[in-house]
């Protein structure tokens, strides 16, 4: 039985809100982020179904099976190793077309509210020449002084095959 560890329900932004919530998390030692509008739920990990020789498999949630992204794999062309003594965390989104996706995430991923002007959008050529072409925008912001870099999804290049 999955337990949800939070809810998060998805808002309409007024337009003249000049920040930005994202739910931010880690593979390896890239920060990645989605925009909350896009994040259903985080709940505990559950088992991922699959050969195993791609980057996807199948979660069951609440007997709907759902397609879940390994992007340990997807990014480094090696498996998520998850540690024994921590349980992962699943992020439940949705992309434009409304079809759910799951990424399994080891920490627990911090809800941040950043500025709009922080938010830089990834030019093309870096998006074609790096792994990362499932970011579109990028944004840094001091933590415990030192300055973090986090790269944001986007859910419809992320939810798609990459070649």
């Amino acid at each position: 039985m999955n337990q949800t560890y939070f809810n998060l329900t998805t808002k309409t932004e007024n337009k003249n809100n000049q920040s930005q919530k994202l739910l931010v998390f880690q593979v390896g030692k890239l920060d990645l982020a989605l925009k909350i509008e896009s994040v259903q739920k985080v709940l505990r990990y559950t088992d991922m179904q699959g050969s195993g020789t791609t980057d996807v498999g199948l979660i069951n949630i609440n007997n709907q099976e759902i397609t879940a992204i390994n992007l340990h794999k997807r990014l480094f062309n090696v498996s998520q190793s998850i540690v024994s003594h921590t349980q992962p965390f699943i992020i439940l989104a949705k992309n434009s077309f409304n079809e759910s996706f799951a990424l399994v995430v080891e920490k627990t991923p911090t809800l941040i509210d950043i500025s709009v002007s922080k938010i830089k959008v990834l030019p093309d050529s870096y998006r074609q020449a790096d792994t990362l072409k499932m970011a579109s925008h990028v944004t840094r912001f001091e933590q415990e002084d030192k300055v973090v870099t986090v790269f944001i999804l986007d859910v419809d290049r992320l939810a798609s095959p990459m070649n």
